[in-house]
């Protein structure tokens, strides 16, 4: 392919094409030039278009799109050619906030737009990648969503199910990627076409995540494997830069295509062809010191492998920016990346506002706020106490106990006079979804489940349940039960019972707290001075560990064989990571939300008291030593009073750095 110059004196310029009225006379063979480019990148938007808590019902400058497009206005503005810079979307976008509930319980007709297309519509998006949410709702919700965005969407890795075994006459359900032409200038001031190819993928597991949604429509296949096999076909067709947009975070496992592993973005580092990559789905910041220690990357650089990547957190709290210098070589006729500078920008900088909301963005959804406002302040029953999750990682807490409560007496009243379930004890599995946030911050209240004691809404059922999942029940026996609280009971770090310094009891950035299942309708305890039998996958890492202890059904031991259900959701069912999870062992799949479940509970047992029964806690620490295992919740009146009224064995010992609250848990 021939690259071709047009000096500025003699053409006019705009920033995406080369306007007409330049003739062919004009054109010259471009010589070596260099280019800079800059990439940019949200992800993880999950419908927070606003910056707005609606669980609290108030502004929240922490987060919203129409913050982070200030962010991309004021990148863009930086660039002496602004034409320069291309905008994606990693998804996550369509769900995750009150505004995606509303909208998808409302419905979506022909003609209408989605809220976050309403606002990215104003943003010139180039591209944007599938995220693993946006199947929450179903094929035919997503269909009926994107049709409105003024940008095309792309994903490599999912492929439609023609029912046979014969993987090679699969077709791609989506475009698996995209060239784009762009005009870009020199730092001479000429311009050139620059194609820029993107490639997209989502991890695999929406198969198990939404089963009922995807199963017998599509199939997934490994990122790495599908980057392989369509990076040089884009190379062919050409691209000169090909950026991969993967909705996947980093595993530094080795490299297994049969694992099909969720968080492949370190793998892609090693695909030829590939010049960066924009990373999402594990709402973390790259490059940043979460990853310091992760082998081949450099987060001075913003590289894995030496290919320059981005992940800009979740609902907005950054913009992910690339910066590439391509160099031309006429000999060669090819461009190649000869150095790059990577950032996520924040839109909040030590607690402070570094930016304003977008004024144009905000009006284009206000009327989609407004609904939102008012669907969540529905009226659905009354509370006699408080439920704070700011305990729910140290202690049984009444914030997860009224989950597991709904979800118990649903699928309690579903077996009756199923001859095969009906005698089955019925237990029920619910996680702390808010309780700090992934990167171990626990100062904001927003990071956590706050719902106060009088009249109950959908904002609050939103809160304690935040993920529009539905209830699924699963049949396990005793060794599995027991295999998944081993894996739950990750959540924490070993405590050393000799030593007498603080230790930081619980992992909040290597084990997510939604996968701390806390399993209602059996006693149990924790023993944290033992070493933690899995890792956050459920493999075990340390066969002779068992922190779990005194494991009892209704005052006796659980035997291997003994036959329960458990109550939980599609993606812990479907997932089939936990044992005693996955398609074998479901035995209901009911149609409707955990929420919608929550939500009815609470309106037919109004006034609710929601009163943590006590089903586990930690193992008594024996030591002559005083052991100080330590937690942290926000340093604010309402953290304050609801630990001192919940928590009589803790010990309150200082305000950190952080303004946290550290407080000593004795164990002894």
């Amino acid at each position: 392919m021939r690259h071709f110059v047009r000096t500025l004196s003699l053409c006019l310029i705009a920033s995406s094409a080369v306007l007409s009225g330049c003739n062919s006379d004009d054109e010259t063979v471009a010589g070596d030039a260099t280019v800079d480019l800059r990439l940019m990148e949200t992800t993880d938007i999950h419908a927070n278009v606003m910056d707005y808590n609606y669980y609290s019902d108030v502004p929240d400058p922490k987060i919203g799109l129409v913050r982070t497009a200030t962010l991309i206005r004021q990148a863009r503005a930086e660039l002496s050619e602004p034409g320069n810079s291309v905008l994606v979307d990693n998804g996550d976008l369509i769900q995750g906030s009150p505004m995606g509930d509303w909208r998808q319980a409302e419905g979506l007709a022909p003609g209408e737009v989605h809220p976050v297309y309403k606002a990215m519509n104003q943003l010139d998006y180039t591209v944007a990648n599938y995220g693993n949410h946006e199947f929450n709702y179903g094929l035919d919700y997503l269909a009926e969503s994107v049709n409105d965005a003024d940008f095309p969407y792309i994903s490599a890795n999912i492929f439609r199910d023609d029912g046979d075994d014969n993987p090679d006459n699969d077709e791609p359900y989506f475009s698996p990627y995209r060239l784009v032409d762009k005009a870009v200038q020199d730092r001479e001031g000429n311009v050139h076409e620059l194609t820029v190819g993107f490639i997209g993928f989502v991890p695999p597991q929406i198969m198990q995540w939404d089963k009922a949604n995807l199963d017998g429509h599509v199939t997934t296949r490994d990122i790495k494997a599908m980057a392989e096999r369509y990076v040089p076909q884009m190379k062919a067709e050409g691209a000169d830069v090909v950026v991969a947009i993967a909705h996947s975070g980093i595993s530094t496992k080795p490299y297994d295509p049969a694992a099909k592993t969720e968080n492949s973005s370190w793998y892609l580092a090693d695909v030829p062809g590939i010049d960066a990559i924009m990373m999402g789905h594990s709402h973390l910041v790259f490059p940043s010191g979460t990853f310091a220690d992760t082998p081949d990357v450099d987060i001075d650089k913003g590289t894995i492998k030496g290919v320059p990547a981005v992940m800009p957190g979740y609902w907005g709290d950054h913009l992910g920016v690339i910066d590439l210098t391509l160099a031309y070589s006429a000999d060669e006729d090819r461009w190649t990346v000869t150095d790059s500078q990577v950032e996520a920008r924040p839109i909040m900088v030590d607690g402070q506002s570094v930016v304003e909301a977008d004024g144009t963005i905000t009006a284009a959804v206000a009327s989609d706020h407004q609904a939102t406002l008012d669907y969540m302040s529905t009226p659905i029953g009354s509370s006699t106490d408080d439920m704070f999750s700011f305990l729910a990682l140290v202690k049984d807490d009444p914030s997860i106990q009224i989950v597991s409560d709904a979800q118990k007496a649903y699928v309690e009243d579903l077996i009756q006079g199923d001859v095969n379930l009906q005698d089955l004890p019925v237990l029920s599995a619910a996680a702390p979804f808010k309780a700090c946030d992934r990167n171990g911050d626990c100062s904001e209240e927003s990071s956590f489940t706050t719902v106060p004691q009088g009249q109950l809404t959908l904002r609050n059922a939103a809160d304690l349940y935040l993920y529009p999942n539905t209830l699924v029940a699963v049949k396990v026996n005793g060794d599995e039960l027991r295999g998944w609280l081993e894996c739950s009971a990750s959540q924490f770090y070993q405590i050393d019972p000799n030593s007498s310094a603080p230790q930081e009891l619980v992992n909040y950035t290597g084990f997510p707290t939604y996968n701390f299942d806390v399993i209602d309708g059996v006693t149990y305890e924790i023993d944290v001075t033992q070493p933690p039998r899995d890792d956050r996958d459920c493999n075990v890492i340390n066969d002779g560990a068992h922190r779990i202890q005194n494991l009892q059904y209704q005052g006796v031991a659980v035997t291997s064989d003994q036959a329960f259900i458990v109550a939980t959701n599609n993606y812990r069912a479907n997932g089939g990571v936990f044992p005693g999870t996955g398609s074998d062992h479901i035995v209901i799949n009911s149609p409707d939300a955990n929420r919608t479940v929550l939500a009815n509970y609470i309106r037919n047992n109004s006034p609710v008291t929601p009163t943590a029964d006590g089903n586990w806690s930690f193992a008594t620490i024996s030591s002559g030593t005083s052991v100080k295992p330590v937690f942290r919740v926000p340093n604010t009146n309402r953290a304050l009073n609801f630990v001192a009224d919940k928590a009589p064995n803790a010990t309150f010992l200082e305000v950190n750095a952080n303004n946290e609250r550290v407080y000593e848990l004795n164990l002894q």
